[in-house]
């Protein structure tokens, strides 16, 4: 018990240091999504009820103790009407680097700080390729082999998504239609509708999403 209360009442900026990069990531998201709960004024169930998500799986990630599925990042960033890059946005910590060498490009994010999400069941992992200032959401996908990752049509209300293949073979469902697409093979998805993203493949598929909202 000492050592709990010795750990709780350490200075904030020992606990910063100490913290693991993953863990404050999904601190962060933890207290980014209890904010936009409370913006909204919602309890845990209604959010609940909003998402489909659990209220327990809810709690258990505002508090920072749980690392979401993809599937459940969906369900709650559809439910605050959202996309997923814009739920993770203030979780991960976005640094845009400014220089004033004119030999060097305004803007600039260089691959090895490039932050990303990766989902604890899949092995998903997303990478924003363009900022939070971007009139579009651009993202770097890369879903191992074998496997997939479910996304509610309430995720995709009120967007334009456009999905191009870069690497592997991309098997897409869209309600009852599936589709595969090979590298180079691009795809604008219609009206929302329940997603399923699946690797038949041997070897990992890496993709790109193009998201923006409907004029």
């Amino acid at each position: 018990m000492s050592h709990i209360v010795d750990e709780q009442e350490a200075p904030a900026a020992t606990r910063d240091a100490l913290e693991d990069p993953d863990d404050a990531d999904q601190r962060r998201l933890g207290e980014r999504l209890q904010r936009l709960r409370t913006e909204r004024r919602w309890s845990l169930t209604e959010l609940a009820e909003e998402s489909g998500v659990s209220r327990a799986m809810i709690n258990r990630v505002e508090r920072g103790v749980s690392s979401p599925t993809a599937t459940i990042l969906g369900r709650l960033s559809g439910a605050f009407g959202l996309t997923v890059s814009q739920l993770l946005d203030e979780a991960l910590e976005h640094e845009v680097p400014r220089t004033s060498d004119p030999d060097e490009a305004r803007g600039v994010q260089r691959a090895a700080s490039a932050d990303s999400w990766t989902d604890p069941e899949t092995g998903y992992r997303r990478r924003p390729l363009s900022s939070a200032d971007f009139p579009a959401d651009v993202t770097e996908v890369r879903l191992p082999s074998g496997r997939e990752v479910a996304y509610p049509a309430s995720a995709y209300a009120f967007l334009r998504h456009c999905i191009w293949v870069v690497d592997g073979t991309l098997e897409l469902q869209v309600g009852d239609t599936t589709t595969r697409l090979g590298a180079g093979d691009r795809i604008e998805l219609g009206e929302p509708a329940d997603v399923v993203y699946r690797n038949p493949g041997d070897e990992p598929c890496r993709y790109v999403v193009v998201v923006v909202r409907h004029r």
